[in-house]
């Protein structure tokens, strides 16, 4: 799997790399009245493959973060400070900005059956010590206080459980 992740990551590298030469060469250069009566220089070969996208866009920017500065938290095991199993997370909320306002967690029941979802303030979770698959996200919440939040449903007003003090109200986007 990660062999693909590079794989991928690779040919955007070089798709990106290929549209950059190919807007460059594009360009006329200026030539001065000196170089005018200069011997034309080699043309590239003819296999040479150029990749321009057909709306005129510019090529997306790449970003390459190291395999332990990040890590995916879907499906990632919750717990409390105490230790206690929370759950999992199976979804992000986010506001109409883009900023990652809560998660939903799958609390209770016993391989999904007679389980829950709760809606949880992002700031209530640290990702301390996130290394591999197995390895928990903490949550300042007792699993008392979880159990008591009302169930979230997709489409309907959500109640967000927060650590005390650290949530703050969504503002209405113009």
């Amino acid at each position: 799997m990660r062999t693909v992740g590079w794989l991928v990551l690779s040919v955007a590298i070089v798709a990106g790399l290929t549209v950059a030469v190919s807007r460059a060469a594009e360009e006329t250069p200026t030539t001065p009245p000196s170089e005018a009566n200069a011997p034309a220089t080699a043309q590239p070969p003819a296999s040479t493959v150029t990749i321009t996208p057909k709306d005129g866009a510019p090529p997306p920017s790449v970003t390459i973060i190291g395999a332990s500065d990040a890590h995916g938290v879907l499906g990632r095991d919750v717990r409390s400070a105490a230790d206690e199993d929370m759950g999992r997370i199976v979804d992000i909320i986010v506001d109409r900005t883009g900023h990652v306002r809560a998660a939903v967690i799958d609390f209770g029941g016993f391989l999904g059956v007679g389980s829950r979802k709760i809606v949880v303030d992002w700031n209530a979770m640290r990702f301390g010590k996130i290394v591999n698959k197995k390895d928990s996200i903490t949550l300042e919440l007792t699993k008392a206080q979880v159990a008591a939040a009302p169930e979230y449903k997709e489409d309907t007003p959500m109640v967000v459980l927060g650590a005390s003090g650290s949530l703050q109200p969504l503002q209405a986007v113009q």
